[in-house]
């Protein structure tokens, strides 16, 4: 390009740490940035950042994010703030509707279409109506869907793909280390968390829809893939496995003992069978580390 790519970040929390300096980085000019907490408003995203100077821009109130995009028009917007489509709603359309493309760390915004397909449908809309982008990404579309469709295009004949994502809940804020339940006692992850289990692929399909139950990883994952590799779902369930240590461990995120029994977090395990006969069998395991243990993917 004959100049550099001006961005705004939309959510100046953990993950924006990385996410900005990653923009910097890059070459990209950050030229706005928004956030909810009182704490950042006003800062200078370079304090934010630790970037050991000041950059000129502060952060604004999520609030006045239409005013601002309307009147400074960056070519992408990055979204970092929680997970789910209606969580990102807002922040979705209020680019779109300024025609500024946007890419979200957001997990379910990978492949919203088979958890959120009215949001997802309505934003698609309001996106093309405004000749600009909306998607999502993360380490998910590389190591489990691009890698994963490249491996699969080599064999000749697949019967199942089964695989394991674990990552420490400690990396990336409470909303995500509650949602994983962690710091739960059996009884209580039991109630919250594992109740949905039982449920078959049409059951468990509509509570997702409706928001009665939140989708694990894998699950747009699988969806992700089955589409990539012309694969026709006949049935997707979810099961939700709480993760124990045999020792107490301190979690900085939540700010309390997890004491040993209890639930670190939560392995979620995705089942999908196809018209075509492969099965697709992964789960995501997200939980407070160990000292022994560390991120992989299987």
């Amino acid at each position: 390009m004959e100049r550099k790519v001006r961005a705004a970040q939309y959510g100046c929390g953990k993950m924006s740490v990385y996410l900005m300096r990653y923009l910097l980085e890059k070459g990209a000019d950050i030229v706005a940035a928004f956030d909810v907490n009182p704490a950042v408003i006003g800062k200078d995203i370079g304090e934010v950042i630790d970037y050991g100077r000041t950059l000129g821009v502060k952060v604004s109130d999520i609030k006045d994010a239409d005013q601002v995009l309307s009147e400074l028009k960056p070519d992408v917007c990055v979204i970092a703030t929680l997970s789910t489509m209606a969580d990102i709603k807002t922040a979705l359309t209020v680019c779109a509707k300024n025609g500024v493309n946007a890419i979200s760390t957001a997990e379910e915004s990978l492949y919203p279409w088979i958890s959120s397909p009215a949001v997802t449908e309505e934003l698609d809309e309001l996106a093309k109506n405004n000749n600009c982008t909306l998607s999502g990404s993360g380490y998910p579309d590389m190591y489990w869907g691009v890698l994963v469709d490249t491996l699969a295009g080599s064999l000749h004949k697949i019967t199942k793909i089964k695989g394991i994502s674990s990552y420490n809940v400690e990396d990336y804020g409470i909303a995500l280390a509650e949602g994983h339940g962690a710091g739960l006692t059996p009884t209580e992850f039991a109630e919250q968390i594992g109740k949905f289990n039982d449920l078959n692929s049409n059951e468990i399909r509509g509570k997702i829809e409706n928001g009665e139950v939140t989708p694990s990883y894998m699950w747009y994952q699988n969806g992700w893939l089955c589409s990539r590799m012309g694969l026709t779902p006949i049935s997707q369930t979810q099961k939700c496995i709480p993760m124990t240590h045999d020792r107490d461990l301190e979690s900085s995120t939540l700010g309390m003992t997890v004491k040993a029994g209890n639930a670190t977090g939560m392995a979620a395990v995705v089942t999908t069978e196809t018209a075509e006969g492969i099965v697709i069998e992964t789960q995501c395991i997200g939980k407070v580390y160990a000292p022994e243990e560390f991120d992989k993917n299987e």
